[in-house]
């Protein structure tokens, strides 16, 4: 778009825009049913075969997919069986690099459904499927944003690239954290995958750890030969729990993010029920918010632990990192970005979006990691609850996805213009 172009021919190429867009709502809801028909639950994450299936349907409408087959033990370290990112390129001319992140792993189904989790049904306009609004209904809306830049000719300058990751649920790290390791992209801004129509400009860390308590078994008969692993545990989760209810002391300065939280979210052990046990394990899931270190909260939890066991006879604990997803916050030129998505999706939506924070954690943080100027926006609705994300009747509003859509093709406009 050249410099000198008036904000009439602007009006005119979004108005082109967004007519492409309207044209082709029902293409862009049957892409979508397709996507939420392909199971790609993860666990397991055997997501090859979802990774195939959209590549093949990408290329229908004319993109060239680079398919990226992440090593096997990269998956397996990771968590998956199979991975398969796909990358797609489309430069305009000389500028920057907007990437449009989304991924294809989703949760299992789990009970309670009343509708097939694999069905796309579609119920008072909203689709109902597993993945259909975390995050492939952002399939959608970034693939169709970028074929409407295509249709109208879009005289931007600069290139825009689809990155659809399959290892959100696991971290991330076989996924966006991935490609941008192996130095298969290098954009200048992202836009990822939200879980509401607002614009997130930050989201809380996780830290998962594993509690090994251990003791030595005994007969129930004379339990006082053994040390109880399980009566230890007792100790340790009462611990874990009084430190929980300090952390609603500490609060983020972020809307949308209050205070950090700890859930022990499994726990495990025993022989049988006349032997004293020997063995019992925790993990435990700890949200940091953005303004906490993530090696402090880690330093932190190994501290109580060791308290809270501490003079027991004959017990021990082995603290295992599972997993530590660093909080997401802006870098860089991110205040600029954000500006430009929230000013354009409010002007689709037609009422104010607002910059929000986001208590769960997701793959943008690996952008800005990475020094991307980052924020995250897509077609879910006004929450994640509204959604039912990962809940039972996942579902999305179809009336968001063309929405969506428009307002991510006019802030790559305003970016790349």
């Amino acid at each position: 778009m050249s410099a000198g172009m008036n904000s009439a021919d602007k009006s005119r190429l979004k108005q082109e825009v967004a007519s492409w867009i309207d044209r082709h709502a029902n293409e862009q809801v049957a892409f979508l049913a397709a996507l939420v028909q392909c199971p790609s639950d993860n666990p397991p994450g055997n997501c090859t075969p979802h990774a195939r299936l959209t590549a093949a349907l990408l290329e229908e409408m004319q993109f060239q997919v680079e398919q990226h087959v992440v090593p096997a033990d990269t998956a397996r370290q990771h968590g998956m069986q199979s991975a398969t990112n796909l990358i797609v390129r489309e430069r305009f001319a000389v500028g920057p690099t907007v990437a449009l992140n989304a991924h294809g792993d989703v949760v299992p189904p789990g009970e309670g459904w009343s509708a097939d989790p694999y069905g796309a049904s579609i119920r008072d306009g909203w689709m109902i499927g597993r993945g259909a609004a975390v995050s492939k209904s952002d399939f959608a809306t970034y693939a169709f944003a970028l074929r409407a830049l295509k249709a109208v000719a879009a005289p931007l300058r600069g290139s825009v690239e689809l990155h659809f990751t399959y290892d959100e649920e696991t971290g991330g790290l076989a996924g966006p954290g991935w490609l941008l390791e192996q130095g298969l992209t290098r954009p200048d801004y992202a836009i990822c995958a939200g879980f509401s129509y607002h614009v997130a400009i930050a989201h809380n860390g996780c830290l998962h750890l594993q509690l090994t308590v251990l003791g030595k078994s005994a007969h129930a008969a004379r339990p006082d030969t053994g040390h109880d692993a399980l009566e230890a545990t007792t100790h340790l989760l009462d611990a874990l729990y009084r430190y929980r209810d300090t952390l609603q002391e500490r609060r983020s300065g972020i809307p949308g993010i209050a205070s950090p939280t700890l859930v022990v979210g499994t726990i495990k052990g025993g022989i049988n029920t006349n032997v004293v046990p020997d063995v019992v394990t925790l993990r435990l899931d700890r949200r940091i918010i953005p303004e906490e270190m993530p090696e402090s909260v880690e330093a932190e939890l190994r501290a109580v632990v060791d308290r809270a066991l501490q003079g027991l006879p004959g017990i021990s604990c082995a603290v295992e990192r599972v997993l530590l997803a660093r909080p997401f916050k802006p870098v860089g030129d991110a205040a600029r970005l954000a500006g430009i998505v929230c000013a354009e999706a409010s002007a689709a939506l037609g009422e104010p979006v607002v910059q929000t924070g986001s208590p769960l954690y997701a793959d943008a943080r690996l952008y800005a990691e990475a020094g991307v100027p980052t924020v995250m926006y897509g077609a879910g609705p006004r929450s994640l609850l509204e959604a039912n994300g990962h809940r039972a009747d996942e579902q999305v509003p179809l009336a968001m996805l063309p929405i969506a859509t428009k307002a991510v093709a006019w802030s790559l406009i305003e970016l790349l213009k």
